[in-house]
């Protein structure tokens, strides 16, 4: 059968050479409005119109996508991204499954060779750095050091897969974050790949991945699962998105920045609502958008809840490729293209869209966000008043301005003098816990140093994160408002934890060309690693004095950070409040040390001879950021440091590792196991049946998050997780991370749920706890699936609305199948870790409109049934539950089985995605 029912293919002549397309225009001819289809949907379009083979992909996918309407759709669609991105922490045990399928088709007696990714994959090492030290010249050093110390078995195994896998490249720890590398290096635009040409493509093991939209490559991030699946061929099956156009008109006006921009952004479009759905960017303000703005807006895609928020190319596209040593003719290349097959933005389209949210760029004012959600947009004008009202609705605090505190005499009446430290004077501290209504001070002596600590206090202050580390106006920025503190006498206040963690090696270079990494360096903010960082809770420790104070006097203190995360307990366990800026009020902030502070008239500091400060004192004009500019930025930087990307430091070039084509697993490995979910795997699949007399494991609230959910950060000796360790003979200070361990199985069972901030209804307390059901024993959740386990009870969860929310973790769901959950049933889902769950096996229900637990009466105390599975399944079949509780009536509801598609139906019925592709193959 032909695979060309349109006959689309054309040929096109460049420099590049020549190569065949698939023609849109041909599509046009033939009666479909391409002219009126968003840019988005065209790459979707093309993609389905290349791959079709009349199986996975019909003549009946290409034309739904050719009549796409702004109306919503239940129809599916498939995707087969070019390539695959992933970062460390996700693509170990994605890169784990695929070495575990290996090792199950040996001993089904198949050649292990034949399972290898199909497409290439990049997968950049940038989520293990931490922050262990900081404000000293030699804190990257120690750092890296450490870094390898901690995780040199993941990264010899990682460099095995390199040797062992085809289409698979590493690149090495220190060199960059993944999004920030995709964007300069990686991406290009358009790809040419055996005399074809095609746009780039990619789904990425991180939801950031929509940063490159910004270049104009559709892309999104999905769960590790749907990735391994896209890296064995499959497509990946969604329902027809709706786009929102976003239309941007106008200029940034001056004192502002692409920060706040796209903070402003955020909490529009989580307010519109566009959960699940495409946004595409249009209007006269893109003209006045560099495309790191572009991508500063595409970055936090998975915090406006949509898939990707996409800018197509036009000559700043072709400007960026330049400025970023693309090579000529793949620029030319892009160009010729996309003129060529209608994928280029002229800005005169006549798109129709599911519906248009409009922002003039010139009403953006200074801001930050938090200080538990990113869409939670605070002016800075009125941060003091806000920190007030959250400080004293969410944690009973009366909130006092500084200028009103009476701290008392820390050592005479209301104190006594502090003791002598046991170890040598290394921290006293007194608490003055009378002296302010509720609002804890607490005084510090470190050495010979003293001073105040308060709620709202600073302990963390990062520049940190691909989202901002990637524009040089607004990191140049931060070095000017350093440059500027530094001369007026300014500097950070002694509790701040300061940090400078850049995305690519490339903004160390011109922050050093521009004579302003000294005065970054002045104020302590050293580079401490080339990765995420405070980003993705790798924090590090706070000093053991700041750590202590914060523990015994339950202080609320803040960080400060260039991120797009700051979930709860994300950053740093001990921080309560975190806030979203850009790197130059970063800087600003750690200057005052708290963030009560009206920085718009009140003053940053004050210099040595006393003299007021204030931040317009020490803000950069555009004029003066962008002069700077054009003097450091060139397309050298990122040939020298691209040039290099793949070769590592000599700790990563000195790894020693094995040729064996199949991974020979040890038993006494506690970061790398065969993943447990293939072993001996039947190759019949079994109908699946009613889920009976299940019990629920916990009942949780609204806006549960993969953080909330997922093993993250740090854990302690008396968590189970880290009993495991101890009983291998693993030491507190080698624990490492959740993330680190991800690729072993028994670590992250016991972390899953185990967040010290989750709250189960089943339980009075915060943490990792839940009810064991028939026995009334509080224990936590891992020992509660273990004794359920014991009783061949299975388990459900019940949750909110927006449940999942947050980064693609598939451990969330990896986690959950392993503790027995069955299914979840909640009021919404955010749409990877929906997919998650199918692709691990667990059924996602969802609660009518109108429904809740709650509003339905249930405790999380009952026994439920799941009926109607055994009947059969069909895409978005409502199915029916009985809940009963002892000596009550039962209750009897109806809900929504959120199987999307009859793939995911299939999905299901296997047990999850990899044991569809697994079973595919032993047939094949």
């Amino acid at each position: 059968m032909s695979q060309d029912p349109f006959k689309a293919l054309k040929s096109l002549k460049t420099e590049k050479g020549n190569f065949q397309y698939w023609s849109l225009a041909v599509l046009k001819e033939a009666g479909f409005q391409i002219d009126a289809l968003p840019f988005s949907i065209r790459v979707l379009l093309e993609n389905a119109l290349r791959n079709f083979d009349d199986f996975g992909i019909t003549r009946d996918h290409i034309e739904t996508l050719a009549k796409w309407s702004p109306e919503p759709s239940d129809k599916d669609i498939p995707f087969k991204p070019a390539r695959v991105l992933m970062q460390d922490f996700t693509g170990v045990p994605a890169v784990v499954d695929i070495a575990s399928l290996r090792a199950e088709a040996v001993r089904k007696g198949k050649d292990p060779e034949k399972i290898n990714p199909l497409i290439p994959v990049d997968l950049v090492i940038d989520h293990s750095v931490q922050v262990d030290y900081f404000g000293t010249n030699y804190s990257y050093q120690k750092n890296v050091e450490v870094e390898y110390k901690r995780n040199g078995e993941r990264y010899q195994f990682l460099k095995w897969a390199q040797k062992a896998f085809d289409n698979f490249s590493v690149v090495p720890p220190g060199m960059g974050i993944c999004h920030q590398v995709n964007l300069e290096y990686l991406a290009q635009g358009v790809i040419a790949r055996d005399g074809k040409v095609f746009p780039d493509t990619l789904v990425g093991t991180d939801s950031h991945t929509p940063m490159v939209n910004g270049i104009g490559v559709v892309a999104w991030g999905v769960g590790g699962i749907e990735a391994e699946a896209a890296i064995l061929g499959q497509p990946i099956y969604f329902i027809m998105p709706e786009v929102v156009g976003l239309k941007l008109t106008g200029k940034l006006p001056p004192g502002t920045t692409a920060t706040d921009m796209v903070l402003t952004i955020t909490e529009l479009l989580r307010k519109h609502g566009v959960v699940g759905k495409f946004v595409e960017v249009f209007g006269s303000g893109l003209e006045t958008l560099t495309v790191p703005d572009r991508a500063t807006i595409s970055n936090m895609s998975p915090e406006f809840g949509c898939t990707v928020t996409y800018f197509p190319i036009d000559d700043r596209t072709l400007d960026y490729m330049a400025k970023t040593n693309r090579p000529k003719d793949q620029i030319q290349l892009v160009e010729d293209y996309c003129k060529s097959n209608m994928l280029w933005r002229e800005g005169e389209e006549k798109i129709k869209y599911s519906s248009i949210v409009e922002l003039d760029l010139s009403s953006v004012e200074p801001t930050v966000s938090g200080p538990k959600r990113p869409q939670d947009k605070i002016l800075v004008r009125e941060f003091k008043q806000k920190f007030g009202e959250i400080l004293e609705k969410v944690h009973g605090r009366t909130y006092i301005p500084i200028d009103k505190r009476d701290v008392g005499r820390w050592y005479g009446e209301g104190g006594s003098q502090p003791s002598e430290s046991r170890t040598g004077a290394l921290v006293d501290i007194e608490v003055e816990a009378k002296a302010n209504k509720g609002l804890k001070t607490v005084a510090v002596r470190v050495h010979n140093e003293e001073f105040v600590l308060h709620d709202g206090s600073i302990v963390i202050a990062a520049i940190t994160s691909c989202t901002n580390t990637s524009n040089p106006s607004v990191m140049l920025g931060a070095g000017l408002v350093a440059k500027k503190a530094r001369e007026r006498g300014l500097d950070v206040k002694p509790w701040v934890k300061t940090s400078l963690a850049p995305g690519s090696k490339v903004v160390s270079d011109y922050l050093k060309k521009a004579n302003l990494m000294d005065d970054l360096e002045a104020l302590r903010f050293h580079v401490v690693g080339y990765g995420c960082t405070s980003c993705i809770g790798n924090s590090g420790p706070l000093p053991k004095h700041i750590a202590k104070a914060v523990e015994e006097y339950d202080l609320v203190v803040s960080a400060v950070l260039s991120g797009n995360r700051n979930f709860e307990a994300r950053v740093h366990p001990q921080v309560k409040m975190n806030y979203l800026m850009s790197p130059m009020l970063v800087v600003a902030y750690a200057l005052v040390g708290r963030v009560d502070v009206d920085l718009q008239h009140e003053p940053i500091g004050y210099d040595p001879n006393l003299e007021p400060v204030y931040l317009r004192d020490i803000w950069p004009s555009n004029e003066e950021i962008y002069e700077v500019m054009s003097k450091v930025l060139s397309p050298a930087d990122f040939e020298k440091n691209y040039g290099e990307i793949f070769e590592g430091n000599e700790i990563w070039q000195q790894l020693q590792v094995p040729n064996d084509m199949v991974f020979q697993w040890s038993e006494d490995s506690t970061y790398i196991k065969e993943a447990p979910f293939f072993k001996g795997i039947s190759e019949v699949v079994e109908e699946p049946r009613d889920i009976v007399d299940a019990k629920v494991l916990l009942k949780l609230g609204d806006s549960i998050t993969t953080d909330h959910i997922s093993p993250a950060g740090s854990f302690s000796e008396n968590s189970p997780a880290g009993q495991y360790l101890i009983q291998r003979g693993v030491e507190k200070k080698d624990f490492n991370s959740y993330g680190s361990r991800r690729g072993n199985d028994e670590v992250m069972v016991r972390g899953t749920f185990a967040n010290v901030r989750i709250k189960n209804h089943l339980v009075s307390r915060e943490g990792g706890f839940t009810l064991h059901i028939p026995s009334g024993e509080e224990m936590t959740v891992f020992e509660a699936s273990q004794k359920y386990r014991g009783e061949n009870t299975p388990l459900i969860v019940l949750a909110g609305k927006e449940y999942g929310s947050g980064s693609s973790r598939d451990w969330a769901a990896k986690g959950a199948n392993l503790l027995g959950v069955k299914a979840v049933l909640a009021e919404s889902y955010e749409r990877i870790h929906r997919s998650n769950l199918v692709g691990m096996g667990i059924l996602p229900l969802q609660f009518l409109p109108g429904d809740s637990a709650d509003r339905l009466g249930l405790t999380g105390k009952e026994t439920f049934s799941i009926l109607g599975i055994s009947d059969g399944l069909s895409a978005m079949k409502r199915l029916k539950i009985k809940a009963n509780i002892e000596a009550k009536k039962d209750i009897e509801f109806e809900v929504l089985c959120r199987l999307d598609s009859l793939i995911e139906i299939e999905y299901y019925k296997n047990g999850g995605i990899l044991h569809y592709v697994l079973r595919d193959f032993l047939k094949k």
